[in-house]
This record gives C-alpha cells, sequence and structure tokens, in this order.
C-alpha cells in the first residue's frame, strides 16, 4: 500500500506545529525571520516556516485546503494527477513542487524585509496555493468557494479573482496576514506545472486548458450549493 505524500506532510506539519504552540524557543528558531536569513545565513526557515503555524486555526484551515485539492473527491486531486502524468516520478515531482513552493513564495517576502527586526512570517499557505492553483491548470471548468458561502465559481474565474484581490491586498499593506506569499506560491504552482508537463510528461497541459475555456458555456459561470 503507498502513503500519500499529501498525508504525510499533513501528518508532519501538524505534529511540528502542536508542538511548537508551546514551545517558544522551537516557535522563534523554526519561523521565517528575514534578519536571521541576513545575518546568520539561516537559510533553512524558507522551508521550516511552512512546518509551523499561529494556532489550531490557522493549520486546520492550511491543511484542511491542502488535503482537498492534493488528495481530492475520489483521488482526483493534484498528487494522482501528477503520479498520472508523470507515472514513477510523480509523487517526487509532486513533493518537489510543494518544498519549492515553500522557499520561492517568501522570496518577495524576504527581498522586502531584509533587515526588518519586526517581520516575522509563518505558515504553509504558499505552497497550499501552489497546490490549489495547480489544481486549477489541470481542472478550470470545476468549481470552488469560500467556506459557508453556498455560491461557487468556475475554478479558472475563481482564480483570476483570487489573484486580483491577493494582489490588491499585497499592495494595501497593514495586514498581519502575508499576501505576497499566497500570490507568488500560486503563480509558482502555474509555472512549475507547465514546466514540469513539457519537459518531463509530455502532457499539453497549457493547450488542453485553453481548449476547455474556449469550449466554455458561460451560463455556468456560477453555481449555488446548499450545505
Amino acid at each position: 500500500m503507498e502513503v500519500s505524500i499529501t498525508v504525510i506532510i499533513i501528518i508532519v506539519t501538524s505534529i511540528i506545529s502542536l508542538i511548537s504552540f508551546g514551545n517558544s524557543n522551537m516557535m522563534d528558531k523554526l519561523i521565517f525571520y528575514p534578519p536571521a536569513v541576513t545575518e546568520r545565513n539561516e537559510w533553512y526557515r524558507f522551508i521550516t516556516c511552512g512546518f509551523i503555524h499561529a494556532d489550531f486555526a490557522h493549520l486546520i484551515f492550511n491543511m484542511y485546503a491542502f488535503y482537498l485539492f492534493g488528495i481530492g473527491v475520489n483521488h482526483s486531486g493534484v498528487e494522482y494527477q501528477f503520479i498520472y502524468i508523470f507515472h514513477e516520478h510523480g509523487r517526487l515531482l509532486y513533493l518537489l513542487m510543494y518544498i519549492a513552493a515553500l522557499a520561492i513564495c517568501l522570496i518577495p517576502t524576504y527581498s522586502n524585509n531584509k533587515n526588518n527586526a519586526q517581520y516575522r512570517s509563518l505558515g504553509a499557505s504558499g505552497a497550499v496555493s501552489a497546490v490549489v492553483f495547480a489544481s486549477i491548470l489541470f481542472n478550470p471548468m470545476g468549481y470552488m468557494g469560500l467556506i459557508f458561502i453556498p455560491v461557487y465559481l468556475v475554478s479558472f474565474l475563481f482564480g483570476l479573482v483570487y489573484l486580483a484581490a491577493t494582489y490588491y491586498f499585497d499592495k494595501r499593506g497593514n495586514s498581519n496576514i502575508n499576501h505576497s506569499a499566497h500570490l507568488w506560491g500560486a503563480l509558482f504552482g502555474l509555472v512549475f506545472i507547465i514546466f514540469a508537463c513539457n519537459w518531463f510528461g509530455h502532457y499539453p497541459v497549457l493547450s488542453i486548458f485553453l481548449e476547455q475555456l474556449k469550449n466554455f458555456d458561460w451560463s455556468k459561470v456560477v453555481v449555488t450549493r446548499g450545505f
């Protein structure tokens, strides 16, 4: 029986996050703190900050979204799309995308806060955003929405709204949420999938995506669902 990479990451992240809730020294050592990178070359923080979270709600939300899009209904999620396209290399490439997204989504954050002693960032949101947008690229005609809001947009349109809103909130600033990591994580997910599919899977994901958009019934942009 093969174990899901998604499940392994969720278990490891949950354990580390739960331990760090009661261990401030561990939290300080793992969190993304730009001056520690600049002054002490602690580059590992680009990765380790993705395995800790601010509180239970932050952890549960990120891991629920990761499970939802990584595993999917009846194993239709991104991890299994990777296995279908890349075969025996699928899980490795999936893990590589997730870990790389943790680091790459923080590059703009680091660039803007190299010596900012007041700045800290944590959570897996950037990597989860990469998985969500990989899902959109694979299945643009699905539907996405927000928890407890019964109105769903077709996935590719939801993605565009998400990117626009994230860009707006990032530029506005004055928030404890690292919108930049969400934005760059999402964009990295798209770039990684396009590159990997063309170089390793010989799967024309972008052509398939555009063909689905071309044939889309625009009367079905929005759907409503009950709880």
